[in-house]
């Protein structure tokens, strides 16, 4: 079973920055696609930003250029830093996980991920 535990949230000012980590725990295979989501209450989850092995990533347009997922080896731990926050970016943020290597174009779709953490807030205040 994998276990993701994100940290890194926190409140901040607009055009300041955070960076979210992720840790993932019980994953036997070769390598993870790995993705942060965002959701606001009252709406569905956002695909912010996903990460493959060989460094194959795929952002959200409205966090492009700001924000950057890494990965420091094929599994762990998983990155966004994100700079340059606006309001807007205030969300509780998720890590998600999912065995093999996924197509760059589903790495910003919630159901292309299996194994998702519990979520670190992050708030924007103007």
């Amino acid at each position: 079973q994998v276990q993701l535990v994100e940290s890194g949230g926190g409140s901040v000012q607009a055009g300041g920055s955070l960076r979210l980590s992720c840790e993932a725990s019980g994953y036997t295979g070769s390598s993870l696609s790995m993705g942060w989501f965002r959701q606001v209450p009252g709406k569905e989850h956002e695909g912010v930003a996903g990460i493959v092995k060989y460094g194959i990533s795929n952002y959200a347009d409205s966090v492009k250029g700001r924000f950057t997922i890494s990965l420091d080896n094929t599994k762990n731990p998983l990155y966004l830093q994100m700079n340059s926050l606006k309001p807007e970016d205030t969300a509780m943020y998720y890590c998600a996980a999912q065995g093999g290597v996924l197509r760059w174009w589903n790495l910003l779709r919630g159901p292309s991920f299996g194994y998702w953490g519990r979520g670190t807030q992050v708030t924007v205040s103007s």
